[in-house]
């Protein structure tokens, strides 16, 4: 993933907000063992425990030996996107038509180490973990290896836990542009209002709250460090992408 300077997380705190904030839906992408064929990808939800994603798939899923065979992997999230159209982005002064299109978006990225998880007690905790996440409100059945319902739904399911080793996080919302223009195109997406252009325009209105008129403040350094520096140890955050 390309993640220009003012695009970049301005700190790890800040993809870790956008996450939480966010439901955990993802899409897990593994390597195919012939890498003349297409890598497998898979939508799903996940939960998040310390420097872990837990998930699980069905046992018959056609990943498997491709993920046995895994020692990395990549799960990405993204959200809080919208088009921006040629006349919203035109040059003052300049014809609408010469404007260039754009998109806008927010994206976080795990690279992770996968362990498969067989242990009927393991995967339990797997599933209790996403469904304490995403059924807060309970009325569910105790998850348990040894009692029913669920003792005796595991055996078709496996668990997986993905250890984070790196993130990349990318807020792409026009931030290197004049605050004017940002402040234009937030209206536009604000009057617009379809699809996820009100969160599209509320990551905008944040960002530009922090950052200004890009390369005026402290806070440029803080991002291009954020861009190029490895994560310290323990700690996921933004590390230099190894493609575009």
């Amino acid at each position: 993933m390309l993640i220009h300077p003012w695009d970049a997380a301005l700190d790890d705190a800040e993809w870790q907000d956008w996450l939480a904030s966010h439901e955990h839906w993802g899409v897990l992408a593994v390597n195919n063992l012939d890498a003349a064929y297409a890598p497998l990808v898979l939508p799903l939800h996940f939960a998040v425990a310390g420097d872990d994603l837990l998930v699980h798939l069905a046992r018959p899923n056609p990943v498997w030996p491709h993920l046995e065979a895994a020692s990395q992997v990549r799960l990405s999230v993204h959200g809080d996107y919208a088009y921006i159209p040629t006349y919203w982005r035109a040059k003052a002064g300049g014809p609408d038509e010469d404007g260039v299109p754009t998109s806008y978006y927010t994206a976080v990225q795990f690279v992770c180490r996968p362990t498969i998880v067989d242990d009927p007690r393991e995967k339990a905790e797997i599933l209790a973990a996403q469904l304490a996440g995403f059924q807060p409100e309970g009325r569910h059945a105790a998850v348990s290896a040894d009692e029913p319902p669920y003792a005796r739904m595991l055996p078709g399911i496996r668990g997986v836990r993905l250890h984070i080793l790196e993130v990349e996080a990318k807020f792409k919302y026009d931030d290197a542009n004049p605050v004017e223009h940002r402040e234009r195109v937030v209206g536009y997406l604000e009057q617009r209002d379809h699809g996820l252009d009100a969160g599209a325009a509320a990551q905008q209105r944040r960002r530009l709250a922090a950052i200004g008129e890009w390369g005026s403040r402290p806070l440029q350094r803080n991002a291009e460090d954020a861009a190029v520096t490895p994560r310290a140890a323990g700690t996921p955050g933004p590390r230099p992408p190894a493609s575009s």
